[in-house]
């Protein structure tokens, strides 16, 4: 008899977020990972149990991502204005 592939479970949780944040069906995850569509349909319907929620693993996925990103565009924005200030005075001394 074949051996069951085993996945461990940082691989489940990855795939669960792949299928539910990303853009594509949990199909083409399951296609795109080796994994049979039922296999990961059924660790999507597991995480949400464990969540409590119908969107668990997705919602604290996409906050974190959104909190991570705010703060990128905070710094970014605050580099842009030094980079203004630091043209302008340069700008000044050369004439």
């Amino acid at each position: 008899m074949a051996k069951k592939p085993v996945h461990n479970e940082e691989f489940r949780e990855t795939a669960v977020k792949l299928a539910l944040v990303g853009d594509k069906s949990i199909a083409e995850v399951a296609r795109e990972l080796g994994l049979p569509e039922w296999r990961l349909y059924g660790w999507v319907k597991s995480s949400k149990k464990k969540n409590g929620k119908a969107t668990g693993t997705s919602n604290n996925f996409a906050e974190e991502q959104l909190r991570k990103l705010q703060k990128r565009n905070k710094e970014l924005e605050l580099e842009n204005e030094i980079l203004k200030k630091a043209a302008a005075y340069f700008a000044k001394t050369l004439l």
